[in-house]
């Protein structure tokens, strides 16, 4: 045990090197800085509000008294994006979401498969949803399927291809990874048909990626381009026939819009209007989303005057963005964080609160180094003056310090 001799003198010489401590200069560590907001996928000018468009000389004016909160035109070959305005504004799809439904799916069965539909396959299906009329205990061929998911834009034919699938929650995750395969950042899918749901949303740049990867289908572009056909019907009592009944598609714009291929359109009480069109003049083919205008035609008639626009003015303005490629198999997607369509990215420090250890860390300059760091020094400094002045105290309350 040191003599009480000894302690005061090690206790001077924490006191003489105290000043030296406080006066040293002391670098505090800036807060850790949030990151920047991650680039739109497809350009900066892609995640600017209102309308954008870059025109050159000769180029037409945009179309006037637009209404659609959200809409985009797209070269679908160079992917290329003449204009667009709030495009990765995320709202709900409605119907216009089958087209990432057969996307997924549409791939996976032969068309000349014959199916029996059981109960369970048309039940759980949202109320008011468009049916194009499937019956329990009835063979169907897929191709009759896929008509009444493009034409009538039946959720009864989403839900049997979907339990033809593996099921509907089966089929709602496949769709949600293709989804961010192609780079579709702004999409959460909860049902396969669009239907209303909490927390469903996408947007019209992921839409319009949608289309342009559906369209590489010949059979999804045979589809969608179907104006109408018959269905199979109930099979008659008493002739034992079974009969047929016509559909025809709802897209408002086919046979009527020169050069129109497709592709969907989608309408809910909550979702507004939305509509995705292709159309195909002089060896260029333009793509059109238009999502929430004002009124329910007016999305038929902004869709048009976009594609006017578009063909009009395709050589004379220069790109605001573009259309992005699938992303490689296994690779992380380009231009924005990666993690799940619709959650909110992993925060890039832990909260101090995520740790007990946390506030100490946080009080000795925990920046990731080791050691105190010069936060923690000057902590040390004073936790050894005071325990210095407290133990000279008491040293001379016992008489101070005596000879050996």
């Amino acid at each position: 045990m040191p003599t009480r001799r000894k302690l005061a003198h090690l206790l001077v010489a924490y006191a003489a090197a105290l000043p030296v401590l406080l006066a040293a200069p002391v670098a505090v560590a800036a807060p850790h800085e949030p990151p920047p907001p991650p680039a739109a996928i497809g350009g900066e000018r892609l995640g600017l509000p209102g309308a954008q468009v870059a025109p050159l000389p000769g180029a037409p004016a945009l179309p006037g008294d637009l209404t659609g909160r959200s809409w985009i035109v797209a070269d679908a070959t160079s992917g290329e994006v003449l204009a667009a305005s709030n495009p990765h504004l995320r709202l709900a799809p409605a119907s216009t979401l089958k087209i990432l439904f057969a996307d997924t799916v549409l791939p996976k069965f032969d068309r000349n498969l014959v199916h029996r539909v059981e109960d369970a396959e048309i039940q759980g299906i949202g109320a008011g949803s468009s049916l194009v009329g499937i019956k329990e205990n009835l063979d169907y061929r897929v191709e009759d399927l896929w008509r009444g998911v493009f034409l009538s834009s039946g959720n009864d034919a989403v839900h049997v291809l979907s339990h033809m699938n593996g099921g509907v929650q089966q089929t709602v995750a496949e769709m949600q990874a293709r989804a961010d395969a192609l780079q579709a950042r702004d999409t959460r899918v909860i049902s396969p048909d669009g239907y209303d749901m909490d927390g469903q949303l996408s947007s019209a740049y992921d839409l319009t990626l949608f289309a342009r990867a559906g369209l590489r289908n010949p059979d999804f572009r045979m589809y969608c381009a179907t104006r109408d056909a018959q269905f199979p019907g109930a099979v008659d009592k008493n002739t034992g026939q079974r009969g047929s009944f016509g559909i025809a598609n709802t897209d408002r714009l086919l046979g009527k819009y020169l050069g129109l291929i497709g592709v969907k359109n989608g309408f809910t009480t909550e979702a507004g209007s939305t509509f995705v069109g292709a159309a195909e003049r002089n060896g260029r083919t333009l793509l059109v989303t238009v999502m929430h205008p004002s009124t329910y035609q007016k999305v038929y008639d902004e869709t048009a005057a976009l594609l006017d626009w578009g063909f009009a003015a395709a050589d004379k303005v220069t790109p605001v963005g573009k259309l992005v490629d699938e992303a490689p198999a296994g690779g992380e997607p380009t231009g924005q964080a990666g993690g799940t369509a619709g959650a909110p990215a992993p925060p890039p420090h832990p909260s101090p609160s995520a740790s007990p250890t946390a506030p100490a860390a946080a009080a000795a300059g925990g920046d990731g180094g080791s050691g105190p760091g010069p936060a923690g020094w000057v902590g040390i400094a004073l936790a050894l003056a005071a325990g210095g002045a407290g133990a000279l105290f008491l040293l001379r309350r016992r008489g101070g310090p005596a000879a050996d």
